[in-house]
C-alpha cells in the first residue's frame, strides 16, 4: 500500500477497503425500495430479494460547509503562467481568499460504499435480512482561524482552536428481523458483528501561533494521532532545532505493511413504525449502536508543547500532476505544523462507530393514494462530525413496479435537493438516486462543493 502523510492518514484508510453501504434518505418513504431496512429495521418489503454481489447498493456521499472552490482560486497575477492557484497566492487579498470558508468550523465528512451481499425474505412470522457490508466514514473539522493563519492576514497572534481529522473502516455482518406486533405497530431489530479494518484519529487542541522576532511562528498545541490498523508504522525525519544546536525527530510519513482484521465489535439497530390511520404513518429508528475493540493503538504526540514553524506556502496546482503534488506538499507542511513524534504501540483501545437517529412522518393523499409526502429528521451522533438534517419528500408510485420521488433537505451543511427512481418488476430491481445533486465540477471532475451523492443498485427479486 502506498505511503501517505500523517495528516492525510484519514485518506489512507479510505483505500484499505472498497467502500461502505450507506443510506439514501430520499428513499425512506418509498415502499418498493429494498434497502429501507438500512434506515429503519422495522421496515419490510413486499418482494423478497437477493443483491447482485458488489452491485446491490453502491453509494458515494460527501457533505460539508466548504469545498474545492474555497481552496483553489483563479490566479489574478497577470504576469503568471498559472490559470489556477490556491487561496495562499500572495496576489489574492485576504478578504477574497477567505470569503468561502465558514466563520466557525469548516467540516467535510463522507462515505464511499458498496454492499458486498444482501438478501431479504419473509419467514418466521416476519421479514428477515442478511447482509455483509463494508463501511468507511471519514471527516475533517478545521477552524476558520487555521485558514486565517495560513493566509497570514497580518496578525502577530492567532488563537486557532481545535483541529480534527479521522476515518473509520469496518466490515459488518448483520441479521435483521421485523414483524407486526399489532395492526398498527411494527417493530424490528438488527444484530451486527463488526470486523474492524482500521481507525485513525488526529487532533490538535488549543492551537495558538505567535510571531517571533525572527519572523517565524512559535506554535503551541496539544497534538496527538491514534491509528489502529494492522501493519501500520510511522516514519520519522530528523529536523534541526531553530533556537538551539542539535536535531530531533518528527513524523513526516507513514507506512502500511499488509492489512487484516484489527478489531472486533458488536452493533445493533432498533426501529418501529406506527400506522395511525390510512393517511398517517410515523416511524423512528436508532442505527449503529455499537463499538469496536481494537488490538493496537499506534500513537504519535508532540512532546514539546511549543515549537517553531516556518508557515504555510503556496504551491503550483496547474501543471501535470499538480493536484497530486500539491497535496503532497501541503501534507509536508501540515506534518511540520503538527510536529508529532512516534510513541509506539499503546495497546488496545475501544471506540464507538457513530449512531444515527431517524424520525419520520408520512401523509398519503386520500384522493390519490399513489402520492404521499414525508418528513424525515436525521441526526448523526459522532463527536466533531455530528450533523442533523430535515428532509421533505414527495413520493409517487404511478405503477406497481415503478416508484420514486423528489426531496428537499436542510441541515448542518445547508440546503440540498434529492431524487429517486426505483424500478422493481417481478424478477429484477434497479434503483438510482441522490440526496445531494452533483453541481459544478473542476476539470479534474472534483465537485466544487463538498455536497454530493450518488446511490444505485441492482437486485434479483421474487
Amino acid at each position: 500500500m502506498k505511503q501517505k502523510k500523517i495528516i492525510l492518514v484519514a485518506t489512507l484508510l479510505l483505500s484499505v477497503v472498497t467502500a461502505t453501504a450507506q443510506s439514501l434518505n430520499s428513499a425512506y418513504f418509498t415502499d418498493g425500495y429494498n434497502f429501507r431496512h438500512t434506515m429503519n429495521p422495522a421496515y419490510g418489503n413486499n418482494q423478497d430479494y437477493v443483491s447482485i454481489p458488489a452491485l446491490g447498493n453502491i453509494n458515494v456521499r460527501t457533505q460539508g460547509n466548504f469545498g474545492y472552490d474555497a481552496i483553489i482560486k483563479n490566479n489574478p497575477n497577470p504576469y503568471g503562467n498559472k490559470t489556477m492557484t490556491t487561496f495562499l497566492n500572495p496576489y489574492i487579498d485576504a478578504s477574497t481568499a477567505l470569503e468561502d470558508f465558514a466563520s466557525g468550523n469548516n467540516r467535510v465528512i463522507g462515505n464511499v460504499g458498496i454492499t458486498i451481499l444482501s438478501a431479504g425474505f419473509k419467514a418466521w412470522g416476519g421479514y428477515n435480512t442478511i447482509e455483509i457490508n463494508s463501511k468507511t466514514s471519514f471527516g475533517v473539522s478545521l477552524p476558520y482561524e487555521l485558514f486565517e493563519f495560513a493566509k497570514n492576514t497580518g496578525n502577530k497572534n492567532y488563537d486557532i482552536g481545535d483541529i480534527n481529522a479521522g476515518a473509520l473502516s469496518y466490515v459488518e455482518i448483520a441479521f435483521g428481523h421485523s414483524r407486526q406486533l399489532t395492526d398498527q405497530l411494527r417493530a424490528g431489530a438488527k444484530l451486527k458483528v463488526l470486523l474492524g479494518v482500521g481507525r485513525a484519529d488526529v487532533k490538535m487542541e488549543d492551537v495558538k501561533a505567535q510571531l517571533t522576532d525572527a519572523n517565524q511562528w512559535l506554535i503551541s498545541a496539544n497534538a496527538q494521532a491514534d491509528v489502529s490498523l494492522k501493519g501500520f508504522t510511522y516514519k520519522q525525519k530528523d529536523k534541526e532545532y531553530k533556537q538551539k544546536p542539535g536535531t530531533y525527530k518528527y513524523v513526516n510519513d507513514v507506512d502500511v505493511d499488509g492489512a487484516g482484521v484489527g478489531g472486533f465489535g458488536l452493533g445493533i439497530d432498533l426501529g418501529a413504525t406506527y400506522k395511525l390511520n390510512d393517511d398517517w404513518n410515523f416511524s423512528a429508528a436508532l442505527l449503529d449502536l455499537g463499538f469496536i475493540s481494537w488490538s493496537n493503538d499506534m500513537q504519535a504526540r508532540n512532546m514539546s508543547k511549543e515549537f517553531v514553524f516556518d508557515g504555510f506556502h503556496d504551491v503550483d496546482v496547474t501543471r501535470h500532476g499538480g493536484m497530486r503534488d500539491a497535496s503532497d506538499k501541503y501534507s509536508d507542511q501540515l506534518a511540520e505544523f503538527a510536529n508529532l513524534q512516534d510513541q509506539g504501540d499503546q495497546g488496545g483501545r475501544t471506540t464507538g462507530i457513530g449512531t444515527t437517529l431517524n424520525v419520520g412522518a408520512e401523509y398519503t393523499l386520500p384522493m390519490y393514494r399513489q402520492l404521499s409526502f414525508g418528513l424525515l429528521s436525521s441526526t448523526r451522533f459522532q463527536g466533531e462530525y455530528s450533523w442533523t438534517e430535515a428532509r421533505l419528500s414527495a413520493n409517487w408510485e404511478p405503477l406497481n413496479w415503478l416508484d420514486g420521488g423528489m426531496s428537499l433537505g436542510v441541515g448542518s451543511f445547508g440546503a440540498s435537493a434529492g431524487w429517486l427512481v426505483n424500478i422493481h418488476p417481478k424478477g429484477f430491481n434497479f434503483f438510482i438516486g441522490m440526496d445531494h445533486i452533483l453541481g459544478k465540477q473542476s476539470k479534474e471532475f472534483i465537485p466544487l462543493s463538498s455536497k454530493a451523492s450518488i446511490n444505485l443498485g441492482m437486485n434479483i427479486t421474487w
